[in-house]
């Protein structure tokens, strides 16, 4: 979306640059890039099988797969009987050769500590990590939660469990004791995996004071393995607390590999969805590996000396695929920076860039936005002429930002591919090829090769120009395989609109008249705040949870920078005051029983919230108060004065 402009004038940007701006691939890019010319994507639509069959036959395999895709809709194996291994497609297999001295990992704390990895030493402390989570009684299919900063530890972590067939579960270090309680106990992990600290701002975060609070109603949890951080004191739980480090002493760095079948689980990773209970989305061993290694390939038109930095936590599906997965399977070398964009200063980003001389760089829209709020000067004070491609991931780009993006941080030179994917798919789905498409300025462009999508209407009709759902229309090799332990929860979340004809994302979609898709966010009750999915009913849940709260609706409205930003309707009990005071503590309880990222903006508390004659609280007249729009049909209320009396209320707190 656009923001900050008025509505007309808004309108007249997007139709300009959709109809005027259009960017081919630079000669001198197009000349080196691993695509060249668009004949690729006839050939994968002709043979999606074959096509897949050989991306899966450039990773490592123990044994071959014997048929390629099994569909009985909705569920769907790929590569069945093949046997394989994640941590050796990410590191063993670059030991053979020059790759094996080459630098694997590049990190920088926020504080400015530094640390560098080659594919042999990360080698050596992912097979003594496995060893020690084997030591700790962790067998094939056991689950281990990992809630850590974005540190070395975390990337080896996952890789060691996927060397012994454990599954992973990455909680991101953001979310609150409630929240990975939560998670730990749906996934019944065995082991938790924690830091005594990590870095925000500049301000230590509490990860192990989380944790111990989980932990109190998390009896799943067996033994606890605490990465030392510095000298930040905590409270040590004998017998089930224990240090990395002088866990890592005691054990060999040779572990054998897990042979995995490409069915088998590789990791489980939560995300909002509308019902308030954290999903969590199932991926396989060979297919999810497939998908994001060819698409890190060639979406990102990656060279072997590169320097790649994707800014997203590992705690996040992007962390996964396109911090540890998909670059390292090949062959890359990967920055990691642990903290804020704006610490100590809000050119952090671009003097890392400066500094490792980064040639790929993979952000949020809402990191662009706040880059260009700040203003030029930051990235004016670096050197950023090591850049040659641009990325942007996690919610659609307004065109604006794009442009700015373009011309401000890649000097005009760069091709910026802007990237459509979910949690569910695993892999990028929608992006440019940046060797052959030209680019639109806020349009993710076209599916990648062998994906297949559409926009489709309510009954499932193709809409060749125009606005519909994004649907995905087959099986692709990195999809997620169900919900854990839920399987009719997958079912009817994703399938049963179209019943079971096709995959249903949840995003709003329109295709201009050369078929580019321009993504319009979500139709759901999960909102993109700053790239990361909320589902509206869990931070109702935890409003709703406070004492004071007789009930609440929560709803989207336009942010500046986040794109999104939660409004919250809160109806206090009787005696209860609605105060500031009061209005403050309901956002921090919130942000205590989910994380920081779903506090809400505002709370606006009412004597009652619209609803229809049948009780049914109408979140569209909400959302068009947050927004500040001009009510729509308001006849089907039980008392329609009560939306009239918020919306005065609402404009009168905006001032």
């Amino acid at each position: 979306m656009t923001t900050g402009i008025k509505p007309a004038a808004r309108e007249a940007i997007h139709v300009f640059l959709e109809e005027n701006r259009k960017f081919p691939p630079p000669a001198s890019f197009q000349s080196q890039a691993w695509v060249k010319d668009e004949s690729i994507y006839e050939r994968a639509d002709k043979d999606p099988e074959g096509y897949w069959a050989h991306w899966a036959g450039e990773l490592d395999w123990f044994k071959p797969w014997t048929k390629v895709l099994e569909w009985k809709a909705p569920y769907a194996q790929w590569f069945l009987g093949g046997k394989l291994n994640a941590s050796v497609n990410c590191v063993d297999r670059h030991l053979k050769g020059p790759r094996k001295n080459k630098t694997a990992i590049l990190w920088e704390g926020e504080p400015g500590d530094t640390r560098s990895l080659t594919y042999e030493e990360l080698s050596r402390e992912v097979n003594r990590f496995a060893n020690v989570l084997k030591k700790l009684g962790v067998r094939k299919g056991d689950r281990v939660t990992l809630y850590l900063p974005m540190i070395p530890e975390l990337a080896i972590a996952l890789l060691a469990s996927a060397r012994i067939g454990a599954v992973h579960s990455v909680i991101f270090g953001g979310f609150s004791a409630e929240s990975l309680r939560d998670r730990i106990n749906d996934a019944q992990a065995k082991i938790l995996i924690t830091a005594n600290r990590g870095w925000r701002r500049g301000k230590p975060v509490a990860l192990k004071e989380a944790a111990d609070e989980a932990l109190k109603a998390a009896p799943s949890i067996e033994k606890v393995v605490v990465v030392k951080r510095g000298d930040h004191p905590i409270e040590f739980k004998p017998g089930r607390d224990l240090w990395w480090h002088e866990l890592m002493k005691e054990v060999s760095d040779q572990c054998e590999p897990e042979p995995m079948e490409s069915e088998d689980l590789l990791f489980i990773l939560y995300t909002s969805g509308t019902t308030g209970k954290p999903k969590g989305i199932v991926h396989t061993t060979g297919g999810y590996l497939t998908g994001v290694y060819a698409t890190t390939k060639w979406v990102f038109d990656l060279k072997e000396n590169d320097i790649y930095w994707c800014t997203a936590d590992i705690g996040w599906v992007t962390g996964h695929s396109y911090v540890v997965y998909g670059p390292l399977a090949n062959g890359a070398t990967v920055v990691m920076y642990e903290g804020a964009p704006d610490w100590p200063e809000k050119n952090r980003f671009w003097k890392l860039i400066e500094k490792y001389k980064v040639t790929i760089f993979y952000t949020a829209p809402t990191a662009i936005r706040a880059f260009m709020k700040w203003g030029d000067e930051f990235p004016k004070r670096s050197d950023l002429s090591s850049l040659r491609l641009l990325g942007t991931v996690g919610e659609p780009i307004n065109p604006e930002a794009w442009m700015w993006y373009h011309e401000k941080i890649g000097g005009g030179r760069c091709p910026v591919v802007d990237t459509w994917w979910q949690t569910e798919t695993g892999m990028i789905m929608i992006t440019p090829l940046p060797g052959v498409t030209t680019l639109k300025p806020g349009s993710a462009t076209k599916p990648f090769p062998g994906v297949s999508a559409e926009v489709l209407n309510e009954a499932g009709e193709t809409v060749s120009v125009g606005g519909g759902y994004a649907a995905l229309t087959k099986p692709w090799p990195a999809m997620l395989r169900t919900i854990f332990n839920d399987s009719k929860r997958y079912e009817e979340e994703y399938w049963l609109k179209w019943k079971g004809k096709a995959y249903f994302t949840g995003d709003g979609a329109k295709r201009d008249d050369e078929g580019y898709f321009w993504f319009l966010g979500r139709v759901d009750d999960v909102l993109n705040v700053a790239g990361h999915r909320i589902g509206t009913m869990e931070v109702e849940s935890a409003l709703v949870d406070h004492p004071a709260v007789a009930e609440a609706a929560v709803v989207g409205k336009s942010h500046e920078i986040k794109g999104q930003a939660l409004a919250a309707f809160v109806t206090v009990k009787e005696g209860t005051a609605p105060t500031p005071e009061l209005a403050q503590k309901l956002k921090d309880h919130v942000a205590k029983k989910i994380g920081v990222i779903a506090r809400p903006d505002d709370i606006i508390f009412s004597a009652d919230l619209p609803k229809t004659r049948s009780g049914k609280i109408m979140r569209r007249l909400l959302r068009d108060i947050a927004e500040g729009k001009t009510l729509g049909d308001t006849t089907t209320l039980a008392d329609p004065q009560v939306v009239a009396r918020l919306k005065d209320q609402y404009e009168e707190k905006e001032g």
